[in-house]
């Protein structure tokens, strides 16, 4: 079995996820593809993962092509969170995670205090509402003068793919969305190409191009699957992928067959890549096992309880420190370093976090050194969104 260095494997992943320098690409189909999607679960943070990974990213381009062109869509994904992903895996997606909502559909609107009968009678007005405009969660209630949980049943309606997510109401930070019935969206796509195991198996394959070295346990985290069926679907693959060793590490791994020679061949003579993560980002996501990134020491401070990870800062592949932008009153970003730095990488944190918080803000931005923050793992839910607020 192969065993490669961890920074052979840091500095593979990272160009796999478009975070070097030399892999970033103004392709950001490309990159929605080579990521299996981007995490939508915020409003801002698909921009920004697009923005880290592109050299003239605009707002504007990924609005294009989620809303004119229609080659992305918003849906239920892995996990049971939202996810943007290209076209063509859209029905993969589907197909690989239905199963996790489709129990719980009942049970979800008994919760929200919606009867069946009701759900079948709410949705099929608002499909006809929405086949003549699109139209946001507040504007659907006053059309239909109902006092039900409307946003529950859009919710479910768009799990079930009858409908589908579109552009905000407002500006790109606006939560509140639109909605258009999904066959507007993709007229030609059949949802059903593909059986639930023909789905997992292709999505598990897809996600070791993108992530491996992964192990078992990564593709069960990052799905959301039973083991039972990764280890099914992994037998499957046995033609297409290998396992490897990581030194220091005492876990298999999986990586795709056709990697195996770019890994063994990766240059370790590299100017150091820095990288400002937002959170969520699928680099930091896309694993259970997070030791070849991370320090344990500082795990409470980037992971929260629920495994959600915050706006990090990375040093060649590995997490340093985090950051936090703050739009009032003040134009800042803030950084936290957990060790000490070299002063020419210090230089380089600042530069991104300028060019970041002008992205995120739309002005030039100060930047604001910190030296505590409390624990993400002693935090309220929604810590981890701004990590450094007080």
């Amino acid at each position: 079995m192969n065993s490669f260095t961890l920074d052979q494997v840091n500095n593979f992943v990272l160009k796999k996820n478009h975070l070097t320098n030399e892999s970033k690409t103004d392709n950001i189909l490309q990159i929605v593809e080579d990521l299996c999607g981007l995490h939508a679960t915020g409003t801002l943070e698909p921009y920004i993962q697009l923005f880290i990974r592109s050299n003239k990213f605009e707002k504007q381009d990924l609005d294009r092509e989620l809303y004119e062109n229609k080659s992305l869509g918003r849906i239920r994904g892995m996990r049971k969170t939202l996810f943007i992903e290209v076209k063509e895996m859209i029905p993969i997606v589907y197909n690989a995670v239905k199963y996790l909502t489709d129990n719980l559909e009942k049970r979800y609107l008994e919760y929200r205090n919606v009867s069946i009968e009701e759900y079948e009678r709410l949705s099929k007005e608002i499909l006809f509402l929405l086949n003549q405009n699109e139209m946001s969660t507040s504007q659907i209630k006053k059309a239909l003068n109902s006092q039900k949980d409307i946003s529950a049943i859009l919710s479910i309606m768009c799990d079930r793919m009858e409908v589908i997510r579109g552009r905000p109401l407002k500006s790109w930070k606006d939560r509140r969305l639109l909605y258009a019935p999904f066959k507007n969206y993709f007229p030609n796509m059949n949802l059903e190409d593909y059986s639930e195991n023909q789905a997992i198996e292709l999505l598990i394959h897809r996600y070791i191009k993108t992530y491996g070295p992964c192990t078992e346990n990564d593709i069960v985290w990052w799905i959301g699957i039973t083991k039972n069926k990764v280890k099914k679907a992994i037998n499957s693959l046995t033609n297409k992928i290998k396992k490897i060793q990581i030194e220091g590490l005492n876990h298999i791994f999986y990586i795709n067959n056709m990697d195996i020679n770019e890994l063994k061949n990766i240059s370790l003579e590299y100017e150091d890549h820095v990288n400002l993560l937002p959170i969520l980002d699928p680099y930091l996501m896309g694993y259970k096992n997070r030791e070849r990134y991370i320090n344990p020491t500082y795990y409470d401070y980037i992971f929260d309880r629920s495994g959600n990870a915050t706006s990090t800062i990375l040093l060649n592949g590995r997490i340093i420190g985090v950051w936090d932008i703050l739009e009032n009153p003040y134009h800042n970003v803030k950084l936290l370093l957990f060790d000490f730095v070299e002063k020419k990488i210090l230089e380089k944190i600042k530069k991104e976090a300028k060019r970041i918080g002008r992205f995120i803000i739309g002005y030039d931005v100060q930047i604001a050194e910190c030296e505590k923050m409390l624990p993400l793992s002693k935090r309220t839910a929604g810590g981890f969104m701004t990590p450094l607020k007080d």
